[in-house]
């Protein structure tokens, strides 16, 4: 096992045909002409690797290639040899989750490929991998896994030296030092501070908690912003855009802070592409001009972060004034029948104020009428440009305006999500063939739409938890520092707050990443060196890991039994065990159970059956819509009595009442598991095709949306009322212009004039698959600066920048492009935090150095709002991250 791993380290391997896998990013790339953004390797490479099927394999082994070995080996020509392919998980959280397959040869990965199950073609695509997918194995079996459990060596029970967190050497030590270690710390934060003081996190982490008395818990917006209460309450679908078959139905699509080609690097821009070769315009309105646009041939409105709202004011008063002078603008008769408050005319009844959006709009209320010059100022688009799009939203053309939740993690956008719907009802674009407006989330994206195919539950009940403190994301850190936060009841949907006392002594990570991926990461270390305890699971030196006191090895889905995956509504993926545990990892369910002993709990109650079994059920469950009417629901597994036998699960579900027989479904499951997944076939006229809000446009009497008043509310007393009761900040019921904590007004005031925000990068999927030598050597994680913005600091491509804000500081290499407006800087999101602790500077560029941790509205996480400033870096250079050492532990 472990010459394996030394071998892993230290072989020659060819990225030839990984880098076909990302053929089209880096002809994008090459296109661009991105001086300073990507290896030179990558250029070198990417003319040769555009016009490559993204279907080939990828070969090699699994360590950091060299530029020279890519042009050496420009060709795959080693036989494949004799192995089986295995369905491999790709569970990281970017939406995609496309199908991997590894050839596994007498034990050992040796290559891996995407989906062939099919042939390709855009009704019926493949689940194709990306890059990330594609390296996988270089994470998996890298040098840097984490083998065993460690201990930092200044830590003891009795003088835990909490300040040399994130400083301290390790020193390995045994499972069972481990969990008696972390079993003793949670006896005694139970027996002197109760409960209440132990924080977790990760699924398998709370389940044990919650049998040990319960803890506090964390909630928060994560990646919908304020995506995640507004919609709802006003009465749009959180994932509220049409099928991808329908999308080809659009004269105009307008990509409102969209980047599918990077963020969910699947088929959601391949979706898309299918509406631009049926004739579709594309605009894209965003702070940077990205791959995505570029793809669409996109004609980008430049929009400075958190001014969304502002903008789409200024649309929604010229799309009025159009209609004034023209006629066939505004849907008048969509506005009257399906919403309320858009006009005196159409107010709820629960209004409270006499106030609505067409008066706002005209400046009734502050004397300021909202035109294209009043949000050019705000929101640094042209004038002619936003009067544009007001022309494009007309009632008469088939717009789609869609957005991927990025513009809602901003501070004090609550009304951000209602405003996008106030301006596609007023062209009528809602529930209608060709018309669409809202969210299109993550895999989503061009395909939004109930699930054709789902999986079954595990079968493992569900364990209350006795303590109800939950605090939000925003909050976290500070209240571990503080002591005190606002009680929510643990969502944004109560609409009430509550200030507590909190006594944070314990921090437990289970499977998370919320120091490096939530809020204000320089006051979360500090609240991780202020705890008496902190314990982590993990598989490498992670964020998390590095602050701890206790790391547990923990085992990738690769090496557990399976787990069913879904990245789009039409497919489930059946992942198999690839391989043995490495080292001493053990999944987190095993560590849980392990410790459950030590607390004097019943394992069974913390998972009463195996995960084998859990997987089994989870087959057993998978329910498939009928290809007639497209929706009734029924078995897609036909499981025989000797796959019951073969798999010997029965008693084990017997056991907590699941009856396991024989069962007709669509497929068997031999089949299904050769085969790796299930895809419905999809083809132009099928009965799946989906158009959100129909059935309410059809006939809204019989149909109504679950608002108040039964209409989508463009005045919505309910949303007022529930977001100014949680304490953080106020807003109207209708849409209007708030200024944003942090935002651009800010930079006109102070010592921050840079707007910076945090855009998903091809590297990783968040923090994750960052220590892949593969990504980074491919991907080199630049600050992307403005040119001329950079010019008059005289910053040239390639220098050390130091960026810094109200929040922290890092460290990054300088890429310098027009593609991003002038004043805004592009930091990419997840980098792993590389502190240097006397210069108190991150040298790994993580963005949550840079952001804060206040809560506005409903209390949402505001990644996309933040400034700084920028200089010439005066230490020594910046190495590529590729060139930093590896996080290996050897003892």
């Amino acid at each position: 096992m472990f010459k394996f791993v030394d071998k892993l380290e230290h072989g020659k391997i060819s990225r030839r045909d990984f880098l076909k896998g990302s053929a089209a990013a880096t002809a994008a790339i090459a296109a661009l002409n991105l001086t300073g953004c990507s290896s030179a390797a990558v250029k070198e490479e990417s003319s040769k690797a555009a016009g490559t099927t993204a279907a080939g394999t990828t070969a090699g082994a699994t360590s950091a290639p060299t530029a020279e070995a890519a042009v050496e080996h420009s060709q795959i020509t080693d036989p494949e040899p004799e192995g089986k392919w295995i369905t491999a998980a790709c569970w990281h959280n970017c939406g995609g989750r496309c199908l991997n397959k590894a050839l596994v040869v007498d034990g050992v990965v040796v290559r891996q490929k995407t989906d062939d199950t099919h042939a390709d073609s855009p009704d019926f695509p493949q689940q194709r991998a990306c890059v990330r997918g594609r390296s996988q194995r270089n994470q998996i079996f890298s040098a840097d896994r984490l083998l065993f459990p460690v201990k930092r060596k200044n830590w003891s029970p009795d003088a835990p030296h909490g300040e040399l967190r994130g400083k301290d050497e390790w020193e390995r030590i045994t499972w069972d030092e481990a969990l008696d270690y972390v079993a003793a710390e949670l006896k005694k934060a139970k027996e002197k501070y109760g409960n209440r003081s132990i924080w977790g996190r990760g699924t398998e982490a709370i389940r044990l908690l919650n049998l040990f008395g319960g803890c506090t818990r964390d909630w928060g917006t994560t990646s919908r912003g304020s995506y995640t209460l507004t919609p709802g309450l006003v009465g749009i679908p959180q994932d509220s855009g049409n099928d991808r078959f329908d999308t080809r139905n659009c004269d105009t699509v307008i990509m409102w802070g969209m980047n599918p080609g990077w963020s969910s690097a699947g088929n959601p821009i391949y979706h898309w592409m299918q509406a631009k070769k049926a004739g579709a315009k594309f605009y894209g309105v965003d702070p940077y001009y990205n791959e995505s646009y570029t793809v669409l041939g996109a004609q980008w409105i430049p929009c400075r972060p958190s001014m969304d709202t502002a903008m789409l004011i200024g649309v929604a008063y010229e799309m009025l004034k159009l209609d004034e002078a023209e006629g066939g603008i505004i849907d008048w008769d969509f506005l009257h029948t399906y919403c309320v408050g858009f006009d005196e005319e159409s107010m709820p009844e629960d209004a409270k104020l006499s106030e609505n959006f067409k008066d706002y709009l005209l400046g009734a209320y502050d004397d300021t009428p909202k035109t294209a010059e009043w949000a050019s100022e705000l929101c640094g688009a042209t004038v002619e440009d936003i009067k544009l799009l007001a022309s494009e939203m007309r009632k008469d053309k088939k717009v789609a305006l869609v957005n991927c939740c990025a513009n809602g993690r901003t501070a004090n956008s609550d009304n951000l999500p209602q405003m996008f719907m106030v301006l596609g009802a007023m062209g009528g674009h809602i529930g209608k063939p060709g018309h669409m407006t809202g969210t299109m989330y993550h895999s989503r994206g061009g395909n939004v739409g109930y699930a054709l195919v789902t999986a079954g539950g595990t079968g493992v009940p569900s364990i209350k938890n006795a303590i109800d403190d939950c605090v939000n994301d925003t909050e976290l850190w500070e209240a571990v520092l503080s002591g005190k936060y606002n009680f929510t009841g643990g969502s944004a949907k109560s609409g009430t707050s509550e200030i507590r006392d909190i006594d944070i002594h314990v921090l437990y990570h289970g499977w998370n990443a919320i120091l490096q991926c939530r809020d204000g990461m320089t006051k979360g270390i500090e609240a991780h060196r202020k705890v008496d305890f902190v314990v982590c699971h993990a598989q490498f030196m992670k964020t998390e890991a590095r602050y701890a006191d206790i790391v547990l090895p923990i085992n990738t889905e690769w090496e557990r039994p399976g787990a069913i995956l879904t990245g789009n509504r039409e497919i489930l993926i059946f992942p198999q065990q690839i391989s043995e545990d490495l080292g001493e990892s053990h999944s987190d369910q095993w560590v849980v159970k392990e410790l459950a002993k030590r607390l004097d709990i019943d394992p069974n109650e913390v998972y009463p059956i195996s995960e084998k079994a859990q997987y089994f059920n989870s087959i057993m469950g998978c329910k498939v819509a009928d290809e007639t009417d497209g929706k009734t629901m029924g078995p897609l597994v036909t499981i025989t009595q000797e796959d019951i036998d073969e798999w010997g699960v029965a008693e084990e579900l017997a056991a907590i009442e699941i009856e396991v027989k024989p069962q007709e479904g669509k497929i068997g499951l031999k089949e299904l598991l050769e085969q790796g997944m299930y895809q419905v076939e999809r083809y132009a006229g099928d009965p799946y095709t989906h158009i959100t809000l129909s059935d309410f446009v059809e006939d809204p009497a019989a149909n109504p949306v679950e608002t108040t008043s039964g209409k989508l509310e463009i005045y919505c007393q309910k949303l007022a009322d529930t977001v100014n009761g949680l304490g953080w900040s106020e807003i109207k019921p209708y849409p209007t212009h708030i200024r944003a904590e942090e935002g651009w007004e800010a930079t006109q005031e102070g010592d921050y004039p840079f707007q910076i925000f945090n855009p998903h990068y091809l590297r990783r999927s968040h923090a994750t698959l960052d220590n892949v030598q593969w990504l980074r050597e491919t991907w080199p994680n630049p600050v992307f600066l403005n040119a001329s913005d950079a010019d008059k600091k005289g910053i040239k491509d390639g220098d050390t920048v130091l960026i810094t804000s109200p929040h922290g500081k890092t460290l990054r290499n300088a890429c310098l492009t027009e593609r991003f407006i002038p004043g805004v800087v592009g930091l990419p999101h997840g980098s792993w935090v590389d502190m240097d602790e006397d210069k108190q500077i991150d040298m790994g560029g993580a963005d949550n150095i840079i952001c804060g941790d206040w809560s506005t509205g409903q209390g949402v996480s505001a990644w996309n709002t933040a400034i700084c400033d920028f200089e010439k870096y005066d230490g020594d250079a910046l190495i590529p991250d590729v060139e930093k050492p590896m996080r290996v532990l050897e003892f």
